[in-house]
């Protein structure tokens, strides 16, 4: 990497059913240097389930953040820790999830009503790793729309320790909306925080929401530390190729083309169920916007998600996918159906 810029310049949000190991294994074979966030784990299923299942991950997706949920700060406390020790180079702390739970163990966006206790949670973790804790927030809750709230949040937290801040441009309205239309409905208003980002300098402050281009990347930078990406990076993963070389200035070494990932996903696929016995298909879900965009896109994906080749070996799967690269042809009739 041939400039020194934040680790937070560039990043993909953690989105629950999507970031798992095999995406972010995915992800990493785009961009070497942005960072990767883990789901979403509570302290709940870290302290009361199985902590390594949980926490397990492969070491080629470094960077990588785990994000907890949470509200106890020695829960918080156990967690970061585990998370360090399994090797995450950050622990990240969810207020942004639009949750209506109050009650204990409860997680996500409530919590920026709660601003001292969110501080109290940041510095438990704090005073027993090593590693960045960071906080991921929204703007505001429900109706509050005045700036002065998620100042107010942003200060109290920082006195915990926490020095990078993730703020997703939306207020989280806790009643009347789903999660999905949480991600939609409330508008953006990024310059909110460009607005923290000058009332709090010596804060790393990136922002998240609605971001699709490289240029609104671009433009995000022109003001902030960072920019985190959600949906168009699971979406249209192949925009995270351009990554390195535009945002890192890494010229080093060429991005991959589209088939070299696709086959390097193959040999993953097949290692993965060697090792952990994982069925390719849970695998492939995560690719299957690398050639959006292309012609024959659509057949490509019929085959990497038809349900009936599961029990071909992935490498099977990958040529009859393969055949079709660039066609447009109708393939659904082509499959064959399992009887398994």
């Amino acid at each position: 990497m041939s400039v020194s810029v934040s680790p937070w310049r560039l990043s993909v949000a953690p989105m629950m059913g999507w970031t798992d190991r095999h995406c972010r294994y995915f992800h990493r074979l785009l961009t070497r240097h942005t960072l990767l966030y883990t789901e979403m784990v509570t302290t709940g299923a870290l302290i009361h389930g199985n902590a390594a299942q949980h926490l397990f991950f492969n070491d080629e997706e470094h960077p990588v953040a785990l994000q907890l949920g949470g509200s106890e700060p020695a829960d918080l406390a156990v967690c970061a820790k585990l998370g360090q020790e399994r090797g995450y180079d950050e622990i990240n702390l969810n207020c942004g999830c639009p949750s209506e739970r109050v009650l204990r163990g409860a997680f996500g966006a409530c919590l920026m009503g709660e601003a001292a206790l969110v501080r109290d949670c940041v510095k438990a973790m704090v005073d027993v790793v090593d590693i960045p804790v960071t906080v991921k927030h929204r703007i505001g809750i429900d109706k509050v729309e005045s700036y002065d709230f998620v100042r107010d949040f942003v200060g109290t937290v920082a006195e915990g320790g926490c020095k990078v801040f993730l703020v997703h441009a939306r207020n989280a309205w806790l009643k009347g909306l789903s999660p999905k239309e949480n991600r939609e409905i409330p508008p953006l208003r990024y310059e909110l925080a460009y607005q923290l980002k000058r009332d709090f300098p010596d804060l790393t402050i990136a922002v998240n929401g609605g971001i699709t281009t490289d240029e609104q990347i671009a433009m995000h930078l022109q003001h902030l530390d960072g920019a985190m990406i959600g949906r168009e990076a699971y979406h249209n993963p192949w925009l995270m190729s351009g990554w390195d070389a535009k945002f890192y200035g890494d010229h080093a070494r060429p991005a991959m083309t589209r088939d070299e990932v696709e086959l390097a996903m193959i040999d993953y696929m097949e290692r993965a169920h060697a090792e952990d016995g994982v069925n390719w298909y849970s695998i492939a879900c995560h690719m299957l916007g690398l050639r959006h965009g292309l012609h024959g896109a659509r057949k490509w994906r019929q085959v990497w998600s038809d349900h009936r080749l599961k029990p071909l070996p992935p490498r099977e799967v990958w040529a009859m996918a393969q055949a079709h690269v660039g066609r447009d042809l109708d393939v659904a009739a082509e499959l064959p159906v399992s009887t398994h």
